[in-house]
């Protein structure tokens, strides 16, 4: 399942964002939001970001979004790098 989220062509000209960048932006937005909130894991909000794990990392600092990492991340960090080999 997929989800599309329709924004006004007002709004999205109203944006301070280069126009090429806006989904990737709001995207990147959206994942951050959610991980702050504990509704995504830490490996699917940086999936939904597309950014590395440094990236993501980075993002968080600078925003003073602290880092959580439950079992689950440990349980989908240890299946990605599984998946890797």
């Amino acid at each position: 399942m997929s989800v599309q989220l329709e924004i006004r062509d007002e709004i999205v000209a109203s944006m301070k964002i280069p126009l090429p960048e806006v989904k990737k932006e709001l995207t990147k937005e959206l994942a951050l939001a959610l991980y702050a909130r504990w509704a995504l894991s830490m490996g699917k909000a940086r999936q939904m970001a597309g950014l590395t794990k440094r990236e993501f990392l980075n993002e968080l600092a600078s925003r003073g979004i602290k880092r959580h990492y439950t079992t689950q991340d440990l349980s989908e960090d240890v299946a990605y790098a599984q998946s890797s080999e």
